[in-house]
């Protein structure tokens, strides 16, 4: 779940947030998205699953000041093991974001979360 401070303000229509993260060692990142589902933005969502990233996870709940709020989670198999992305993949993928996110406003910047928060 990503944490929201508010539901009133929101990066993008029916986005409150995004956060695109890897897990350590950060090679391979996933999109994290927290979205108002009566506003979902259908056409960037559908634009990450043309990418190749596939819904992992849906987990609706209602924010502390009563926005709702609909966290999902996207990742992206890529060619090296365990289904990790090489080198390449994560440049290519981590571009394409940029630009997909870019087209609503939305500038991001990827990280690698810290152990705790990774395996929590």
């Amino acid at each position: 779940m990503l944490f929201l401070k508010s539901t009133m303000t929101m990066k993008a229509p029916g986005i409150y947030e995004v956060d695109i993260a890897a897990k350590p060692p950060g090679k391979t990142f996933g999109v994290f998205l927290a979205i108002h589902p009566d506003q979902t933005p259908t056409e960037l969502l559908a634009a990450l699953e043309g990418m190749g990233f596939k819904n992992t996870k849906i987990s609706p709940y209602t924010h502390k000041d009563r926005g709702k709020v609909v966290d999902l989670h996207y990742q992206k198999d890529g060619t090296d093991l365990f289904h990790g992305w090489k080198d390449a993949e994560r440049e290519a993928n981590l571009s394409q974001l940029t630009a997909l996110f870019a087209t609503v406003g939305v500038a991001i910047v990827p990280r690698v979360m810290e152990l705790a928060e990774a395996y929590a």
